[in-house]
């Protein structure tokens, strides 16, 4: 469960780096001039950075705690089991 979930949030950095990328680039002729095309790289850069941070974050938080919030899931899912197999 753990690496599922570690590989979910890394292919969700991985589409939101894409994603941003492709905005940036089908938007550039729509920007005013550069100062504005500048604001906005500056501006995407900036979620970029903080949402990838945040990922990371939760990732090691999930690393640290892994024992115990992926055990709870195991238990209840192996309750969970038991009474349909009654």
């Amino acid at each position: 469960m753990h690496r599922r979930d570690v590989a979910v949030a890394w292919t969700f950095v991985f589409g939101l780096w894409l994603s941003m990328g492709f905005v940036a680039l089908a938007t550039w002729n729509l920007a005013p001039n550069g100062a504005a095309r500048g604001a906005l790289l500056f501006a995407g850069t900036v979620v970029l950075v903080f949402n990838t941070a945040a990922i990371l974050a939760m990732l090691r938080h999930y690393r640290e705690d892994r024992d115990f919030m992926y055990g709870l899931d195991i238990k209840f899912l192996d309750e969970a089991r038991a009474r349909k197999g009654k």
